[in-house]
């Protein structure tokens, strides 16, 4: 068993790039994890990784001893899933990942209320608003807004997300309401933007009476954190691109106000992707039916005021 320990600690490492990481991801400490590397590296008579000041690269062994390694964990979660399927008993662990306003707002609150329901399945949660990779990472399930582009990757449909350009009263009464999307690129407002390292969002997409047309828009700054921009927007800093529901409330007390309702920013697809294999999974189907659900009622009540 420990040595199947190590192989577990040594794939993470391999796929979050740290120690500090994986050691996190495995609930033990970063010394733990690299004793468990050394133990490794000892018993097969090589080193695994190239060491540098800020991330742990897999040698030419390291590469090809990962491949036959991730190969012989997921035989065995795929043998235990087939066991908890015929036992009516799921348990484990199952890694996912979301957006930070979505997962706070959507996702973080369902996960006791899950494990309360199936308290032998874990659930470990990672929030970022970067487009993280689920499978170089060893997720099992992302929720995503937005476009799915990865055609290796299932998806479960949740719901269908309006999303609508909102402003202070703050800000629109020094700079003015804009009256057509043109004014958004012509430098007379300030448009807040989420972006990060690979962000392909450098323009909002809107319905017009032509059609969906792209709108290539500026401001001053921008974040990797959708939570600051609308910070940012009720501070009077600019103009936010929001799915409704995560501004609601604010509309409703009037701290913010929609603008340009003629012509909306497109609406996003909210879904859960996964890898194809995972849906054989019992406790990851048991988690899509009961986030799928909550997140649905949650967010009709959001909308509703209530």
């Amino acid at each position: 068993m420990a040595y199947l320990d190590n192989i577990a600690v040594f794939v993470r490492v391999v796929e979050l790039g740290n120690l500090s990481a994986a050691g996190r991801d495995m609930r033990i400490s970063p010394a733990v994890a690299s004793n468990r590397i050394k133990e490794l590296e000892k018993h097969l008579g090589v080193r695994l990784f190239n060491r540098t000041t800020r991330q742990l690269m897999p040698t030419e062994h390291g590469t090809v001893f990962y491949a036959g390694a991730k190969q012989v964990l997921d035989s065995i979660v795929e043998a235990e899933a087939a066991v908890a399927a015929l036992s009516g008993q799921p348990r484990g662990t199952i890694r996912v990942t979301a957006p930070l306003g979505l997962g706070r707002r959507l996702i973080a609150s369902g996960i006791p209320e899950f494990h309360d329901k199936y308290p032998d399945i874990e659930v470990r949660l990672r929030l970022s608003d970067h487009n993280v990779d689920i499978l170089k990472e060893g997720l099992d399930v992302a929720f995503r807004l937005g476009l799915i582009e990865d055609s290796s990757l299932r998806m479960r449909g949740i719901m269908e997300c309006e999303r609508v350009l909102v402003a202070s009263p703050k800000y629109l009464e020094r700079r003015g309401e804009p009256q057509s999307p043109q004014e958004l690129v012509s430098n007379k407002h300030d448009c807040l933007m989420l972006r990060y390292p690979g962000s392909r969002e450098f323009f909002w997409l809107l319905e017009t009476s032509a059609g969906p047309a792209k709108f290539e828009v500026h401001g001053p700054f921008d974040s990797d954190d959708g939570d600051v921009l609308t910070g940012w927007a009720l501070a009077g800093r600019g103009i936010v691109n929001k799915p409704r529901f995560e501004v609601e409330p604010f509309l409703r007390d009037q701290r913010l106000k929609v603008i340009l309702p003629q012509t909306p920013p497109v609406p996003v697809q909210f879904a859960a992707v996964y890898p194809h294999k995972k849906l054989q999974d019992p406790k990851v189907r048991l988690l899509l039916d009961f986030m799928a659900d909550r997140c649905q009622r949650l967010i009709k009540d959001i909308l509703a005021g209530r």
